[in-house]
């Protein structure tokens, strides 16, 4: 399957979209995504999991970084719709407890 990555803004805020398997071969596309968007004027970072398939632990190291970059520069980093593959992912690591994680009724007003 193919990887993308939709971004959407909205205020102060913006939301990355990846869709597929995000494993190391595009983990390094991801990170540079993500760390455009931290580097942005935005306050609050979500990334929405609604489109991804899979995550290995290279996906999970980048969002360490993305948290990493956020508290550096005082964003909110928040993580939407975390399936089970994703959920998994963190939890073996034990970092499902480090995220803040919200269900995608947080924000269903956001783009209609």
């Amino acid at each position: 399957m193919n990887f993308s990555i939709k971004t959407r803004e909205k205020e102060n805020s913006v939301v990355l979209e990846p869709q597929g398997e995000i494993d190391m071969y595009v983990s390094p596309d991801f990170r540079d995504k993500l760390l455009m968007v931290c580097n942005e004027g935005v306050q609050e970072v979500i990334v929405d999991f609604s489109l991804v398939t899979f995550m290995d632990s290279s996906g999970v190291a980048t969002l360490v970084e993305g948290l990493k970059w956020s508290k550096k520069t005082k964003k909110s980093f928040i993580l939407k719709n975390v399936g089970t593959n994703v959920k998994n992912s963190l939890a073996l690591t034990k970092l499902d407890t480090v995220f803040k994680i919200i269900p995608s009724a947080h924000d269903s007003e956001w783009f209609n």
